[in-house]
C-alpha cells in the first residue's frame, strides 16, 4: 500500500523521470513502475505529505505543508469523487480519472504547479483515458 495526497495522484500520469533529487526520482521511479505493473496496489489517500514527500530535498524549499498544495489536493479529490482516508486500488484510481477528466483539467486543478509547463501530465491524461496505462520510466 501507498499513501498518496490528492495531487499527487495526477503528478504520477506525467512522471518522466525527472524531479526535485536524484533520491526523489528514484523514489517516485520506484512507486510509479509498481503501480504500473500492479494496478492492483492499494492506495489511501491522505492529508499532507505522503509516500512521496518523504524524500523531498532538504536543501529546497519544502512546500509539501504549503496552504496551495492543499488546495490543489483537494481540488483533484474533488474532481474525482474521493476523500481522504479512502483506500483503494490504483487501477480504480485510473478508472476514476477515465470518467470524470480531460487533459484541459490540468489547467485548472494544478495553475501553479512548476512542471506544467512541460505538458507530460495533460499527455498522462490523455493516455489513461485511451486505457494504456501509466508509461514505462526508462532510467
Amino acid at each position: 500500500m501507498f499513501r498518496l495526497r490528492g495531487h499527487h495522484l495526477l503528478c504520477l500520469l506525467g512522471y518522466r523521470g525527472m524531479g526535485y533529487s536524484a533520491e526523489y526520482a528514484a523514489n517516485m521511479t520506484r512507486l510509479h513502475q509498481t503501480l504500473r505493473m500492479a494496478p492492483e496496489t492499494e492506495i489511501l489517500l491522505i492529508t499532507g505529505p505522503d509516500d512521496l514527500c518523504v524524500k523531498f530535498p532538504e536543501s529546497q524549499t519544502y512546500h509539501c505543508d504549503d496552504t496551495n498544495i492543499h488546495e490543489r489536493d483537494s481540488a483533484v479529490l474533488q474532481k474525482l469523487g474521493l476523500r481522504v482516508g479512502q483506500s483503494l486500488p490504483w487501477s480504480e484510481i485510473q478508472q476514476l480519472i477515465r470518467e470524470n477528466m480531460v487533459a484541459r483539467d490540468i489547467s485548472t486543478l494544478c495553475p501553479t504547479c512548476p512542471w506544467r509547463s512541460y505538458g507530460v501530465c495533460e499527455e498522462g491524461i490523455e493516455e489513461i483515458r485511451a486505457g494504456k496505462g501509466l508509461r514505462i520510466i526508462d532510467q
